[in-house]
């Protein structure tokens, strides 16, 4: 690993699983080809390696984006797609370019979004609920699992901040508040695309 593969201290440490002083006395007889003292790649190399991959997923990013930019015509004849990407731009997570994610407690809302996720990405989807401390955890994973047509056992549970501080009141949520989120920064990008279509329409 350390002459074949080129693995630096570090990476020989965190694949045997071992102490990386025990890895130095180990492979500081076979330094890798242009490498610093201990193994360690120069700066120089670090930096340069940081710059060709963020390169590399910016352009990875443009060209999904280009993608969703053609695709958007021919998906925006079905009114569900409008209907999801107008979704997205009012309640979906934009702060991450690598996430997609969406939360509400509207069933219909939920299920429309979910569906079109699920058909953008082929990366596992992940399922939580916010609830409030007086609710039925299993129903709330009962009525999601049969509204989207998913296994209850991956749901997750997370409990409402202020939770008790409602006791004794209604919360208007009665199913909970749904989170749905998949990471794929491509989709992300194509999304993006879709976004700034359905925005330049209503310009």
């Amino acid at each position: 690993m350390r002459i074949e593969r080129q693995f630096t201290i570090d990476q020989l440490a965190e694949r045997l699983a071992l102490p990386r002083t025990t890895i130095y006395y180990w492979v500081r007889d076979l330094p890798i080809p242009g490498s610093g003292s201990g193994g360690e790649w120069p700066e120089a190399a670090r930096r340069k390696g940081t710059v060709a991959m963020q390169r590399k997923y910016r352009l990875l990013r443009e060209d999904a984006y280009a993608e969703g930019m053609q695709e958007y015509e021919a998906l925006a004849s079905d009114p569900t797609f409008r209907d999801f990407v107008c979704l997205y731009i009012a309640e979906g997570y934009k702060r991450n370019r690598n996430t997609i994610a969406i939360c509400n407690s509207d069933p219909a809302v939920m299920r429309i979004t979910t569906r079109w996720i699920c058909r953008m990405t082929e990366k596992t989807l992940e399922y939580s609920i916010q609830y409030h401390a007086d609710q039925d955890l299993s129903q709330l994973c009962k009525f999601w699992s049969l509204t989207l047509g998913i296994d209850p056992g991956v749901i997750k549970l997370q409990r409402k901040s202020n939770s008790n501080q409602l006791k004794g009141r209604q919360w208007r949520s009665r199913h909970g508040v749904l989170t749905v989120r998949a990471f794929d920064m491509l989709a992300r990008a194509r999304l993006q695309a879709w976004m700034d279509c359905l925005r330049a329409e209503w310009q």
